[in-house]
């Protein structure tokens, strides 16, 4: 709902605030007062183009600020909330939010479009305004212009959602289906080739059998035989030092460390004196059995015999490793890794037909249920269309419309080739709103076939059948009907009052009127009045300086939107009804007033 409208120098308004109600606001004022100037100031924050030529003359830029009241469940505060944008809690009301929208156009440079403090793109005005306002009058505004919007419009009043999330879950399972199938088949051919490499790679791995880590293992041992001479060397010294029997058996006074350990742990057990020499004994026999262990596994190592044979047959084995190493490695491991994955892969291709026919039959499947979803949804938006343009048809006859027909075109698409349809996200069908005023015309598409009132007393109607039916996303909706009184007078008008009254029960409407009876049912009534001031009788203003610098005429148009008590309302109905101020008038204009209730 709209809270307040500011606008500042926007043509000949240099300021104004509007406060609607949040039933019926009337805005009225003679012709050429500059009541299109709210209009504008409208479109410029719902997303409209900026006109710099509707910049006051005495300004550098004009702007326009609409605040909104928006519940925290609706689509509006989804929208903000997704773009990071923090709206403010109403102060009258924890289950709402304000939202403020501006836009700035400058004389020189690109307009600028603010959504509570933070600067956002124009489109994402064009979102938010879509859902909190719809302007009813001219067909460029026409608020289901588009066959998608006519489609939504329709689902909205159906009360559908639940068949539309069935559908939609259905239709996505059979577009998942589709995809898949044709990725395999485009993978077919590719996957013989793939399937033919892998299966000659996994047979070149298998020959060989390469062991976890071998070739790390076989290096290894390569080197100890290419060193064998200085290994045994080494080896050998040490074993000598450590205990000479071992090399030269003769060897029994000797002065290895084995035999002087011995010696020293007999000379410290010879001491008969009080003292802990037997544990210094002990640790000597501990060092004494570490020595032999030692020597024992150096011996060992003595008599391995590895051949110039046995590097042979390691280099050859090494050379057969390093080409799998080269294709799959870098090292061993990760040929064994490969291999694994490489064969869970054959595996799966070698199922490919078999995978093929599954996703082709789980398309048949998936298509099936979609389509008759699609059919479920297309009976009742045929059976909504014809309840609810017969209701709008009924409905234009009270405002002056009587032989005017509204008819929704509910038709399917045609099937393709396979005999099926093209179904789409949105279901089997298409969804046109087509529109006679009289009848001697032909149904032509909305936009087309009305004028600028014909149309916006069309969508009245269209709007007051649907909240009949409580279409919820109207709660929060503002809608404003621009011409709806054109070509409209007596008796119709007052029912174009009372039904513009109607509306404003469920959502806020504003109307910009010519006609007395439809003024009469508002709850709020503001008036725009133009008046010529001369230089002279403006003193400083500004407006009055650049009138003076450009050269122009000493004088400058003011406009100002004031809102109306109820005795100044009084004085402007009776001025709608007869141009004049008279007491007749003003009796007459008393007793419409207090006539013109719902």
């Amino acid at each position: 709902m709209l809270e307040e409208l500011e606008i500042r120098n926007l043509g000949p308004i240099s300021n104004a605030v509007i406060t609607p109600s949040k039933g019926m606001t009337a805005i009225t004022g003679e012709t050429g007062a500059g009541k299109s100037m709210l209009l504008s100031a409208i479109k410029l924050i719902s997303g409209g183009k900026a006109d710099l030529a509707k910049v006051s003359s005495f300004a550098n830029e004009s702007w326009a600020q609409g605040v909104f009241s928006v519940p925290k469940s609706s689509d509006v505060a989804q929208i903000l909330q997704e773009s990071g944008i923090n709206a403010e809690e109403c102060e009258d009301d924890d289950s709402k939010e304000d939202v403020y929208v501006s836009r700035s156009v400058p004389k020189n440079g690109r307009s600028r479009a603010v959504i509570s403090g933070y600067s956002v793109p124009k489109s994402l005005l064009e979102s938010v305004c879509s859902h909190t306002i719809t302007i009813h009058g001219q067909s460029d505004q026409l608020r289901i212009a588009t066959a998608s919007k006519q489609r939504e419009f329709l689902d909205s009043i159906s009360c559908n959602s639940k068949e539309l999330q069935d559908y939609e879950s259905a239709f996505n399972k059979w577009q998942n289906a589709v995809e898949a199938y044709n990725r395999l088949i485009n993978q077919q051919s590719s996957s013989r080739q793939r399937a033919d490499y892998l299966r000659e790679s996994l047979e070149k791995i298998r020959q060989i059998d390469p062991k976890p880590n071998e070739d790390e293992n076989l290096k290894a041992k390569r080197d100890r035989i290419e060193n064998a001479a200085q290994i045994v060397g080494a080896i050998s010294e040490a074993v000598s030092s450590l205990d000479a029997s071992q090399i030269d058996y003769g060897a029994i006074d000797s002065v290895d460390a084995l035999h002087l350990v011995d010696n020293a742990a007999r000379a410290i057990r010879s001491i008969r004196v009080d003292g802990d020499y037997n544990a210094i004994a002990n640790q000597l026999d501990d060092i004494s059995s570490q020595i032999s262990d030692i020597v024992m596994q150096l011996a060992q190592q003595l008599d391995v015999d590895e051949s110039q044979e046995d590097l042979d047959a390691i280099n050859n084995r090494i050379h057969d490793l390093s080409d799998l190493t080269r294709r799959w490695g870098p090292q061993i491991d990760d040929v064994l890794e490969w291999a694994k994955k490489a064969q869970f892969e054959l595996e799966d291709l070698d199922d490919s037909p078999e995978a093929v026919a599954r996703a082709k039959d789980l398309c048949e499947k998936t298509y099936k249920d979609a389509e008759k979803l699609a059919e479920a949804l297309y009976s009742t938006r045929k059976v909504v269309a014809k309840k609810f343009s017969d209701e709008v048809s009924k409905e234009l006859e009270s405002l002056s419309m009587p032989d005017a027909q509204l008819l929704i075109n509910v038709s399917k698409s045609a099937k393709n080739k396979d005999g099926k349809f093209d179904l789409n996200v949105h279901g089997l069908d298409s969804v046109e709103f087509l529109f006679k005023p009289f009848p001697a015309s032909n149904y032509l598409p909305m936009g087309s076939s009305a004028s600028g009132g014909e149309l916006s007393r069309l969508m009245l109607a269209m709007e007051l059948v649907s909240a009949k039916q409580n279409r919820s996303n109207n709660q929060s909706m503002t809608f404003i009907f621009d011409e709806v009184d054109a070509g409209v007078g007596g008796v119709a008008a007052v029912e174009l009052g009372k039904r513009l009254a109607l509306l404003a029960k469920s959502s806020q409407v504003i109307v910009v009127t010519h006609l007395a009876q439809v003024a009469a049912f508002a709850n709020v009534q503001f008036v725009v009045r133009k008046k010529i001031e001369s230089v002279a009788d403006s003193g400083a203003d500004s407006r009055a300086d650049s009138s003076a610098d450009s050269g122009e005429n000493s004088s400058f148009a003011d406009t100002t939107v004031t809102k109306l008590d109820e005795i100044s309302r009084q004085s402007e109905i009776a001025r709608m009804l007869s141009g004049s101020q008279s007491q007749a008038s003003l009796d007459h204009a008393k007793e419409l007033l207090e006539n013109s209730k719902v």
